[in-house]
C-alpha cells in the first residue's frame, strides 16, 4: 500500500466522501470553524494554543495553509468530510501517528471536526465508520485513539457503538501538559 503522504486515498459510503482539503473547501469549511456550538467539540490538544476557532475567510485560509504544509511535512493528514446529498464540506478529520514519551506512542490519533448539525450520533457513526477500517493500515497501528468529552453524549453513542471504548489514559503534550478524554478501539 502506497503512504497515506504519498497518496491520500478517498473513502466514502451512502452518505458521505472523504478526501483530501482542498482550496475551494475553504468557504464550506468557514462554516464548520466559525460555528460556535461546534467548537467546544473539536479537540485541540497539544496544538499550541489554537482552538479551531476561524471566524473570518484569511483565518479558515491560514489554517488550510497550514494544513497542506503538514501533510506535506508528514505531520497530519487532514481530510475534507462531504456531505454527498448536498456536495459540501461539514467538517474536517485529521489523522497521525503520535510519536511519544507516554502510553499513546504508536496510536493513531484522530481528531473529528463537525459542523454542529453534524453532531448527531447517525452522522458521526457513519463518518467514523468510514474512516477507521481503514486507518490501521493508514498509519501503521493497531490502534485508534480520538477524544470524546463527557458532554459529548451523541458521540460518546456513536463511539461506543462502533466498539470504542473510554480509557484512563494521560496524553502528555509537547509542553508537558496532561490530556484527558480519550477512547480507543483495538484493531480486531
Amino acid at each position: 500500500m502506497n503512504s497515506v503522504y504519498e497518496k491520500c486515498p478517498v473513502l466514502e459510503n451512502d452518505r458521505f466522501l472523504l478526501r483530501f482539503i482542498e482550496e475551494n473547501d475553504i468557504e464550506d469549511l468557514l462554516s464548520v470553524y466559525s460555528d460556535k456550538n461546534a467548537l467546544p467539540f473539536f479537540n485541540s490538544d497539544n496544538c499550541d494554543g489554537d482552538n479551531f476557532y476561524y471566524p473570518t475567510i484569511e483565518r479558515m485560509k491560514e489554517a488550510y495553509d497550514f494544513w497542506t504544509y503538514s501533510y506535506r511535512e508528514k505531520w497530519f493528514v487532514r481530510w475534507s468530510i462531504i456531505d454527498k446529498e448536498t456536495n459540501k464540506a461539514i467538517g474536517t478529520i485529521e489523522l497521525f501517528k503520535r510519536i511519544s514519551d507516554d502510553e499513546t506512542d504508536g496510536m493513531g490519533t484522530l481528531r473529528l471536526d463537525v459542523r454542529s448539525d453534524y453532531e448527531k450520533e447517525e452522522s458521526l457513526k457513519s463518518i467514523l465508520g468510514l474512516i477507521v477500517p481503514d486507518a490501521y493500515d493508514l498509519f501503521d497501528t493497531d490502534t485508534i485513539l480520538t477524544k470524546v468529552p463527557i458532554y459529548a453524549i451523541e458521540r460518546m453513542a456513536a463511539a461506543e457503538s462502533l466498539g470504542f471504548t473510554k480509557r484512563d489514559i494521560i496524553l502528555f503534550g509537547d509542553d508537558g501538559e496532561a490530556y484527558t478524554g480519550y477512547w480507543t478501539l483495538k484493531r480486531t
